[in-house]
């Protein structure tokens, strides 16, 4: 960080913290840029961690990169999010769309989870939340922060979807096949399931979605 940006982002930092206790100005407008300015600030910060947690997994990454590439002090990282581990799970928390995935008709829920499956297989570099799980997994610092995160986005919801039977088990194995895909991804690469044709791709997934799901039958 050079000494011009450091000056800037302390000038920002003591204009937010004076304005936060009614040095801008007073009246209703004064009240309200205050709150605009720490939601703007906060969405850089979150927006920035998120890219360089991509980039980097969150071992390769610092509150000092952080602060950096969002240009803000880093005492405002540290006053709003407390740490880099509680940074890296307000993240995964806002970047999630299984949770809309998941929610709507149980019958179309194998449909769904195929068709988000073939959606992230065909974005080359990835989404912003597959490289963050790629290259943070496996940290002793933020594991209990992602099976946290398996459990509120993924299995629970899942869960909720289903009747009958053995329903936390079912919905680990549907588990299994959307985070699976992590693993393959990084040793093997996705090239050959980007060539194969997306329809074919998701009805076969649809297929190991629905039997995933299903309760049990046992055979005769």
């Amino acid at each position: 960080m050079t000494d011009r940006q450091d000056v800037v982002m302390r000038l920002r930092d003591e204009t937010e913290r004076a304005a936060s206790t009614g040095g801008a100005g007073t009246g209703d407008g004064a009240a309200r840029r205050p709150k605009r300015d720490r939601e703007a600030t906060r969405r850089r910060i979150l927006d920035a961690a998120r890219d360089l947690f991509g980039e980097h997994g969150y071992d390769g990454v610092t509150v000092r990169m952080i602060a950096a590439r969002s240009e803000a002090n880093m005492a405002l990282v540290n006053r709003y999010f407390g740490s880099k581990a509680a940074l890296f799970g307000e993240v995964l928390a806002g970047e999630s769309l299984l949770r809309e995935v998941i929610a709507g008709e149980p019958a179309g829920l194998p449909r769904r989870l195929a068709e988000h499956f073939v959606r992230q297989t065909d974005r080359p570099g990835g989404t912003p939340m597959s490289r963050m799980l790629d290259r943070s997994a496996g940290q002793p610092e933020v594991k209990e922060i992602l099976l946290h995160h398996l459990e509120d986005v993924i299995v629970e919801p899942l869960v909720a979807q289903l009747d009958g039977p053995d329903a936390r088990a079912r919905a680990l194995l549907a588990s299994t096949i959307i985070m699976g895909g992590g693993p393959v991804r990084r040793l093997l690469g996705l090239n050959d399931l980007r060539a194969a044709d997306p329809a074919e791709l998701t009805d076969r997934l649809t297929a190991m979605f629905t039997a995933a799901l299903a309760p049990h039958t046992p055979a005769r």
